[in-house]
This record gives C-alpha cells, sequence and structure tokens, in this order.
C-alpha cells in the first residue's frame, strides 16, 4: 500500500487561497488603523488651511459700490424668496469662525445686546448692510452660535428672519 505524501503548505495556503496568520492579521489591522488616521490628518490638515484662508478672507472688508450693493440684494432676494416659498421665516445668510468676534463668540451666546460690536470684517459689513438697509424693510437679524465642536462654540451663523403673516 502506497503511503499517502500530504504537501506542506509553503504560505499557509487553505484550499486555493492564501490564509493569513494571526500576527500577519495583526499587522495588517495595524496598517489600516495607521493609514486610516494618516487620511483623517491629511483631511484635518486640509480642512485647518482651508478655515485659515476664510478667516484671512473674512478679515478683509469689501469695498461697498452700487454694483456692489446691487449684487448682493439681487441674489439676498432671490434666496429670500425661495426661502419665503418653503414656508420659512429665517434664512440663514453668513455663517464664519467664531474668531471674527473679538470675544470669540461670548456675546452672541449669551444673546448680549451689544453683540453686534465684537464683529470684525466682513461680518461686521453684514451687520452694518442689515442695518443700513434691511432693518427699516421690517427684517431682523439674529446671531447664534451653529457649531460646537467638542462641546465648545465654533461658526456662527447670521440669519435675517421676518414676521410670518398670518391669513
Amino acid at each position: 500500500m502506497e503511503s499517502l505524501k500530504t504537501k506542506q503548505p509553503t504560505e499557509h495556503e487553505l484550499g486555493d487561497e492564501t490564509f493569513m496568520s494571526a500576527a500577519e492579521l495583526d499587522t495588517y489591522t495595524t496598517q489600516l488603523k495607521a493609514a486610516k488616521a494618516m487620511k483623517e490628518m491629511t483631511a484635518q490638515d486640509r480642512a485647518g488651511k482651508a478655515r485659515t484662508e476664510l478667516i484671512k478672507t473674512l478679515s478683509q472688508t469689501v469695498e461697498v459700490t452700487p454694483e456692489k450693493v446691487h449684487e448682493i440684494t439681487k441674489t439676498l432676494l432671490h434666496k429670500l424668496r425661495v426661502a419665503a416659498e418653503q414656508g420659512k421665516n429665517e434664512l440663514l445668510v453668513m455663517r464664519f469662525p467664531n474668531v471674527m468676534c473679538t470675544d470669540g463668540g461670548r456675546a452672541i451666546n449669551n444673546s448680549e445686546k451689544g453683540w453686534p460690536e465684537t464683529l470684525t470684517g466682513r461680518p461686521r459689513q453684514a451687520f452694518e448692510f442689515w442695518r443700513d438697509r434691511l432693518k427699516s424693510a421690517g427684517y431682523g437679524l439674529k446671531a447664534m452660535i451653529v457649531d460646537w465642536p467638542d462641546g465648545m462654540p465654533g461658526d456662527v451663523g447670521l440669519f435675517l428672519t421676518w414676521e410670518k403673516r398670518r391669513v
């Protein structure tokens, strides 16, 4: 009777698939976690750079010319109509990092009366645009913290508000 000779697996073969040892699986898992962490760090780095650029841009005021006022008004009117058609009575018109406030958004978060005085750059200009052009037309302006990363105040939102008429 012939004895059966079995072939020793050279790479831990199971059928026709390569089989990983526990150590190889652990190494693979570690590499996956490292790749995922690197991807997240790269994304956070890009987000941080974008935030820095946004702050830089928002810190520079815009020259308020009649053309610029017309452009802003036209865009705003379109957005207001869409919001009204959807039955809303407020519209987010600007979102910006809380560092655009001299107090990091503290006055806004605490609904203090003088919160507009803490605004800088373009957020300040947005407030002034509302005060000078929209307030007399019956629009309100509301500011609130709209983002809470790690439980701390983050971005600020400026909302145009208006009363809904009861029919």
